[in-house]
């Protein structure tokens, strides 16, 4: 093959790898037609890319005359709140403004604390039913040493959609196995993992065994005869970590053993994806016995043991209250009710939602938690100070307080009412977020397609 035919084929080859569906003869193709079109491709390619992420915040930005929701329970009325440099400057009434600030009317406004999405797969992967798009677990049963930090993509598609609503940090965790490895926590509005991290290695991901397990022979809910079995294999290798993590060590490393170190220290949260109240209680026990720090994540059942949680100060990580009751004899309101009964019992909980795109409906859920009982502020502190002190970015994030990172979200209407909220600002570290999104293009395209009919 001459240079020449070897440098069409390599771009052709280029081009079938964005367009496998596209049928083209090479011996048809010159050189520069192939670069024409592959110039034509890749500014198709280009044009659907992500917003480019924010600059640093410029100049003092002050928005006057809002709600201010605080995030630790406290609404202060036509308050305004002063930016810069990153930092929430002060929050108050009647503020002064620098000279050379931006003022922001925000009257009949809402103010909240950026939104915390946890238990996320958010930037991990991008079409569930595309296994190549898939990053969010490992092969193998016990994979503490993998870090789904690593793998997180910024430039998502789905990213954009799910900060339009007003989510502006996630914590990304991986899947699968007993053990599945350590998430992080990031703000959403990054060029790579690295700048977008604002939480390392948080803690590591442990599924517990299931006491009762479904048969689809018999279609039948019956008993997990191998629970005894795996909950003495996953203590087993907590203690082979702990004793590993105990001794001076000399030799080869053991990565799986010494991702456990921190947890097993208590330094690190060990988030224990439980959801039966016998296997919740039986969790924590074996846990702190091994000197870990356990955080329930699931706890579909945990109402029914709020009292052990709140006596052994275990927060819960309660997913979404918009599914089917978890039980025979449970109400079809059960799962709506769960937020308001852990509050009622002085439970530490956060709301989430689970999955990745599924997150922009986070503050939404939390609505359904406030129709059923739970305080309207009580879920704002769900979905931003109270995920922020479990994943220990709470010195930054979650709160509006003087000192704080200026990450927060402006919105015309609630935020937790589908029907009428708006986010209009979004500021991540002081920084004004793009608030484009793939969805809202195909809206406005659709829109103006059908106007003109």
């Amino acid at each position: 093959m001459t240079y020449a035919n070897h440098k069409q084929r390599s771009l052709l080859s280029l081009l079938l790898s964005y367009f496998p569906g596209t049928r083209v003869r090479a011996r048809k193709w010159g050189i520069e037609e192939l670069v024409i079109l592959l110039l034509f491709s890749v500014g198709g390619i280009l044009q659907a890319q992500n917003p480019v992420p924010a600059a640093d915040q410029g100049r003092p930005i002050m928005f006057r005359s809002a709600t201010i929701h605080v995030g630790d329970g406290t609404v202060m009325e036509e308050a305004d709140i002063l930016l810069d440099e990153g930092k929430i400057v002060s929050v108050g009434k009647d503020l002064p403004a620098p000279a050379n600030a931006e003022i922001v009317d925000a009257r009949s406004k809402h103010i909240y604390p950026g939104l915390i999405a946890l238990n996320s797969q958010l930037g991990l992967t991008e079409i569930g039913a595309v296994r190549s798009t898939n990053d969010q677990r490992e092969t193998g049963g016990v994979n503490p040493n993998a870090r789904a930090l690593i793998a997180f993509n910024t430039d998502s598609q789905v990213i954009p959609t799910v900060r339009s609503r007003g989510v502006l940090l996630a914590q990304i965790t991986p899947m699968g196995g007993m053990v599945s490895g350590r998430s992080s926590m990031v703000q959403l509005d990054g060029w790579n993992f690295e700048d977008a991290v604002v939480g390392e290695d948080d803690g590591v991901h442990v599924n517990w065994p299931r006491r009762n397990s479904w048969s689809w022979e018999t279609q039948t809910i019956g008993e997990n005869k191998n629970y005894p079995k795996q909950v003495t294999g996953l203590m087993d290798f907590m203690k082979e970590a702990a004793a590993y993590c105990g001794t001076a060590r000399s030799g080869d490393r053991l990565l799986k053993l010494e991702a456990m170190c921190e947890a097993i220290a208590g330094t690190k949260n060990v988030y224990v994806h439980v959801n039966g109240p016998r296997e919740i209680m039986h969790s924590v026990k074996m846990v702190k016995e091994m000197g870990g720090k356990p955080v329930i994540v699931g706890g579909h059942e945990s109402h029914l043991v709020a009292e052990f949680l709140k006596r052994e100060n275990v927060p819960v990580i309660l997913m979404s209250t918009q599914s089917l009751p978890d039980a025979q004899d449970e109400g079809v309101d059960g799962p709506y009710r769960k937020p308001a009964l852990l509050a009622e019992a002085g439970v530490e909980f956060a709301i989430s939602h689970g999955g990745y795109w599924q997150q922009r409906n986070l503050p939404f859920v939390a609505g359904q938690a406030v129709g059923f009982g739970l305080d309207y502020e009580q879920a704002i502190k769900a979905i931003t100070l109270t995920p922020a002190r479990i994943t220990g970015i709470d010195k930054m994030y979650g709160s509006l307080v003087e000192g704080k990172s200026a990450t927060l979200i402006v919105v015309a209407g609630d935020v937790l009412d589908m029907r009428t909220s708006q986010v209009e600002y979004a500021l991540i570290d002081g920084r004004q977020v793009d608030l484009n999104n793939k969805q809202a293009v195909l809206y406005r395209k659709f829109k103006e397609k059908y106007s003109r009919e």
